[in-house]
């Protein structure tokens, strides 16, 4: 059933035309991702489809009494009212308390929040999170939520992915969290250039299938497709909890990433970093720090000790009040321990890029901000002008000479950072550095920080971001130490729904978890109590489902091909894509045998 429908539509602000003549549709139970830069018309593009904004031209029709849920970057809390009030929309207890989906919302999203407390007393976050509990607690026949893991902790984005796939309403998200994208949509849209352009299923799939529209096309734009090839390979070579998705199986995918390199060279740039920094980082020795100095506010290390080496990249997790933060803030040397000792490497180079927005001249152009630092720097075996990194992080052309006190908050954060690394530091301690970063600059910052040579620490609730860019993880669980989790963010996620109950790997030194500890704790057990027999048949059916996906590759690339050169026949288009759908679903149907199979052998 057709719940939307945008007929030509067009829209601008001032002369730049943000939708021209877009024509889409949304049926009941699509699952769709909006990707786009920022500033490209994703936020216009949903306005219009909910019907909070006429757009200037063509036509929006919606389904006779549709109801639309949703959740804008902004919030309408009455800050007289109630939290419980506004959420509940006044119901009783008695009527709510024994709605188990209503209680989940509320544990999941406003556990720490007082019911009984006014609105106007929230946080920005406090307030975020109430308004979408607010929505997710309402019956929708379409859900749209404009960057909904804003203010959420890795475990609450996992609950809501969750929690969003579960429900039958339609949803239209817009967000860069590619995690979450993956994890919730079947659909991507991306705005660009004023059109839509449409991909099936989620970020993996939109990456994989717009590096071959580009391929096909033979687009001359070299430096984004390798980029692209690079995500892709990074994607593919993963430990397996990000490789499992069956949409990588596809042939093009493997031509594209044959001859990529890894992401980073890793045993050169621990070298160099060695030779920058020597030995010694930092070295916790029994350290007891509270994030309210000392004796104060909660307890974040508990007699703790722990090696941060040259060349180390750490991802810190914990949930909203862990203590992440101040354990950055102990590294930057801003706070001091209650007790214990912290040894700072001799040549320790810092940067801290914390939450908090450091003063720049309101009067100063952005490229006279960066190039009071430093004109030049040498990344890895490039060296870069302070106006090609700038560009690298979204700022071309003109916007280098826009005045700082004109750029929006999202800007003055990439230009702190890009300050940041100006400055050649050797250790980078970075607190939710993708805050207000559109998936493009994402990409971009992640291939400058894979040449980058020094020791890097990261606190980002941003799930692909933390594991593309850290080399292991490390969990602030409460129990007052730092905890090696060789399994990242779903061994993290398991302990903390166990409540702890597994094995702290806790830190008495320096830890080492490389890709083949990561990927060994992440691998399927093999099924107990296989006879050779049954052994002997699942490696058969594993062979024959192979034989069948490979026939199935061989018949998806003929229909691209065909796809290609019957682009000008719309008719015969349609006959190949319908032909290439029930090709892909009867491929994701093998897969899934092929992965079930492949689980209980253990491989």
């Amino acid at each position: 059933m057709n719940l939307v429908n945008l007929e030509s539509v067009s829209h601008s602000y001032g002369p730049k035309p943000l939708l021209k003549d877009v024509s889409l549709g949304i049926e009941a139970g699509d699952r769709i991702g909006v990707v786009g830069r920022n500033g490209g018309g994703k936020t216009t593009l949903i306005s219009v489809i909910a019907g909070n904004l006429k757009p200037h031209a063509g036509r929006v029709t919606h389904n006779r009494g549709l109801h639309v849920g949703v959740l804008s970057q902004g919030d309408d809390l009455d800050p007289a009212r109630s939290v419980g009030d506004i959420v509940l929309d006044g119901r009783a207890e008695h009527e709510w308390a024994g709605d188990a989906g209503v209680r989940e919302i509320l544990a999941n999203l406003l556990g720490d929040v007082d019911l009984s407390a006014p609105a106007g007393s929230l946080s920005g976050g406090e307030r975020r999170r109430t308004a979408l509990a607010r929505l997710l607690i309402g019956e929708h026949d379409l859900i749209i939520l404009d960057e909904p893991t804003n203010h959420l902790d890795i475990e609450a984005i996992d609950w809501l992915a969750r929690h969003l796939s579960a429900r039958k309403s339609a949803l239209l998200v817009v967000t860069h969290d590619r995690w979450f994208l993956d994890a919730v949509s079947t659909r991507t849209w991306e705005v660009v250039d004023g059109s839509v352009e449409r991909y099936e299923g989620g970020y993996a799939a939109y990456v994989l299938a717009k590096a071959e529209r580009a391929r096909i096309a033979a687009a001359s734009e070299a430096r984004r497709q390798n980029l692209m090839r690079k995500e892709i390979a990074w994607l593919r070579r993963g430990p397996p909890a990000r490789t499992s998705k069956p949409k990588f199986r596809i042939e093009a995918a493997q031509a594209l990433i044959a001859d990529e390199p890894p992401a980073r060279e890793s045993v050169e740039l621990v070298k160099f970093a060695t030779a920058r920094l020597g030995r010694t980082v930092y070295d916790l020795e029994d350290v007891t720090l509270h994030a309210g100095g000392p004796g104060r506010g909660p307890q974040v290390l508990d007699r703790c000790t722990w090696q941060f080496g040259p060349g180390d990249r750490i991802g810190l997790i914990g949930v909203n009040g862990s203590g992440k933060s101040s354990v950055l803030r102990l590294l930057a040397g801003t706070v001091q321990p209650d007790s214990g000792k912290v040894v700072r490497g001799k040549t320790v180079r810092l940067a801290h890029l914390s939450q908090e927005l450091a003063e720049l001249d309101p009067n100063r152009r952005v490229l006279e901000t960066v190039e009071e630092i430093r004109k030049f720097i040498q990344v890895g075996k490039r060296e870069w002008t302070a106006s090609q990194l700038l560009e690298r992080l979204g700022f071309k052309g003109e916007a280098q000479w826009k005045v700082v006190g004109d750029l929006s908050g999202g800007e003055r954060r990439r230009l702190q950072l890009l300050r940041l690394l100006m400055d050649d530091p050797n250790v980078l301690l970075l607190d939710e550095p993708t805050n207000d970063l559109d998936i493009e600059t994402l990409n971009e910052l992640e291939d400058l920080l894979d040449g980058w040579p020094g020791t890097l620490i990261l606190v980002s609730h941003d799930r692909y971001f933390l594991e593309r860019v850290a080399d292991r993880c490390v969990a602030l669980l409460g129990d007052g130490r730092l905890s090696m989790l060789p399994g990242g963010v779903d061994e993290y996620l398991q302990r903390r729904a166990a409540g702890g109950a597994l094995s702290a790997r806790a830190a008495s030194g320096p830890a080492s978890s490389g890709t083949a500890a990561a990927s060994a704790a992440a691998a399927p057990a093999a099924e107990p109590g296989l006879s050779a027999k049954e052994e002997r048949e699942l490696r058969k059916e594993l062979s024959r489902l192979e034989r069948q996906l490979d026939k199935l590759s061989g018949r998806e690339a003929k229909l691209h091909d065909a796809m290609a050169e019957a682009a000008a026949d719309y008719g015969r288009l349609a006959e190949l894509d319908a032909d290439l759908k029930a090709v892909q679903a009867e491929k994701e149907s093998v897969e899934a045998e092929w992965l079930e199979a492949a689980d209980r052998l253990g491989e």
